[in-house]
């Protein structure tokens, strides 16, 4: 018996030679169009920071102008890195979304510094306290996102208040994002193209652990997997064989060749093949599981080949 699954993009937004990042930010938005009128049930766009493979640092600003641009796809951060920011603002900016697009926002936190330690300095200052102090930011922003936020007695709104306020995930690749996840009653979107952890584990830690929250009563999980896909298997494999340095946090000193060297797709478990054989291993991954959707993140560093490997899945999606 085959298992019905859904599918959502997890756009890292590369700026694949020779374009600019200009071209590649059009592209993040021709993705998303694409990707709604294939059936895709969402789209979600990453943070990184001075990063010269990676074009969005403002996940906020580019859902914003994609909403503008599409009619009924979920829109996503996936994942905002609140360690950076102030909780206040952060529902601010998505209260924002969801009253632009209601109905339509989530809101998927890490706490990752996406970047090297200089630009983490430069954005944060110091960010092992910040992410020391992120159950106080987290249960900050739940208080606000749930309009229970008190400042020296006082409620502060994080207004516009929306009528559907936007729905939150916290996304990681270890046990520590499936603790926070089920502690604070969000969805969780476990990492499997950049963790070497367990993924049956995180996920089970995740729902025996989980407390019920405003927003949900029942644990709700997503697996953002990779996925290179082509007409034929021998085509994927070629692919694949090319590299994908974006992956990679590399400094700006290493050459593509030596990211080509560092990138292995059997560490990063991403699925290679068809459309019929990645949908049988995505199948077996969902009953596997207990999940019915992934976020697909395709790392082909051409973008006409990307876009048709999430055109070649769309008979899942839609």
């Amino acid at each position: 018996m085959t298992t019905r699954i859904k599918l959502g993009v997890l756009d890292l937004v590369p700026v694949i030679a020779p374009a600019d990042p200009g071209f590649a930010l059009e592209q993040a938005v021709h993705l998303a169009q694409q990707a709604e009128k294939w059936g895709y049930s969402r789209y979600w766009v990453a943070e990184h920071h001075d990063m010269p493979g990676l074009a969005c640092t403002s996940p906020e600003v580019l859902l914003a102008h994609i909403g503008a641009r599409t009619q009924h796809i979920r829109l996503g951060s996936g994942a905002l890195l609140l360690p950076h920011y102030k909780p206040l603002k952060v529902a601010e900016n998505f209260h924002m979304l969801a009253t632009l697009y209601p109905g339509r926002v989530d809101l998927g936190i890490g706490r990752a510094p996406g970047g090297s330690a200089q630009v983490t300095i430069a954005l944060s200052g110091n960010f092992l306290e910040n992410v020391r102090q992120l159950p106080t930011s987290l249960e900050s922003l739940m208080a606000l996102l749930n309009n229970q936020y008190e400042c020296e007695g006082q409620v502060v709104h994080a207004r516009p208040l929306p009528a559907t306020p936007p729905d939150v995930w916290l996304l990681g690749t270890n046990r520590k994002s499936a603790e926070f996840a089920a502690a604070y009653g969000t969805g969780y979107v476990f990492g499997q193209f950049m963790s070497d952890s367990d993924m049956l584990e995180m996920l089970s830690v995740y729902r025996q652990s989980y407390q019920p929250s405003t927003a949900s009563t029942v644990p709700r999980t997503l697996v953002a997997i990779g996925v290179i896909c082509a007409p034929t298997d021998e085509e994927a494999q070629a692919l694949a064989s090319a590299g994908v340095p974006w992956l990679q946090s590399a400094s700006k000193e290493e050459t593509v060749h030596q990211l080509k060297e560092k990138t292995s797709y059997s560490e990063r478990k991403v699925l290679i093949g068809s459309a019929e054989s990645v949908k049988l291993q995505l199948e077996q991954l969902a009953q596997q599981c207990g999940i019915d959707e992934f976020l697909i993140v395709t790392p082909i560093p051409d973008y006409e080949k990307r876009l048709r490997s999430y055109e070649l899945l769309r008979t899942i999606a839609e």
